[in-house]
């Protein structure tokens, strides 16, 4: 047992996020990506009320301990959706209208589009409690399995350079670098330099 009180190893992974785990996975998002999303949603409260107004369960897969707590979840994107989506009226509904308009350019800026045969990722973390138990890694591998699953032939995330730590996990899951791209000016609203494109191919063994 751990000092968190969460046994090593003892957890599983499924699909989907837990309606009761709602308000947890809206937390631990913003919590995970605050400093790049801090002026296009900010502050917390708002921020959190957005994010759990939005959440796709049906592109997440969460991990879950023996005793029901919420782990982490890994979101994703396809054409259908993203875990976290949500449009102007989504927005508007939080932040008033004129809010609403002003945050959504800036959310525009940081949109990527899905690509033939590629799942994107949407967003990966880990409660602060139960990091160095595997559960990164759990949500990766079953990522990568439901890719596999529905045909899909690669796996796409990206990485900001203030984010090393994220950025070992994938290159230890098999991850490779494909592009860095500047955002210049943005630098000062996003809080980071650079995102790092990185690409795994569905079903590659990692040694």
């Amino acid at each position: 047992m751990t000092a968190t009180g969460i046994t090593e190893q003892r957890f599983q992974i499924e699909a989907g996020l837990r309606p009761e785990h709602r308000e947890q996975a809206a937390a631990g998002y913003w919590d995970a990506f605050a400093r790049k999303l801090r002026y296009p949603l900010g502050p917390r409260d708002k921020a959190i009320a957005f994010i759990r107004r939005v959440l796709n369960p049906g592109h997440a897969i969460s991990a879950i301990s023996d005793d029901n707590r919420f782990l982490g979840v890994a979101g994703f994107k396809t054409p259908k959706g993203a875990f976290v989506g949500g449009g102007i009226a989504d927005l508007a509904a939080v932040y008033g209208m004129a809010g609403a308009v002003a945050r959504g350019l800036l959310v525009s800026a940081l949109e990527r589009s899905c690509e033939d045969g590629t799942l994107l990722m949407d967003g990966v973390f880990v409660d602060a409690r139960a990091r160095g138990l595997g559960v990164g890694t759990g949500l990766l591998t079953a990522v990568e399995r439901h890719a596999a699953a529905t045909g899909l032939k690669r796996l796409r995330l990206d990485v900001i350079d203030t984010n090393p730590r994220a950025r070992a996990l994938y290159e230890r899951q098999g991850f490779k670098p494909q592009s860095t791209q500047p955002i210049g000016i943005l630098r000062h609203i996003f809080g980071f330099n650079s995102a790092t494109t990185m690409v795994k191919e569905v079903g590659v063994v990692v040694r």
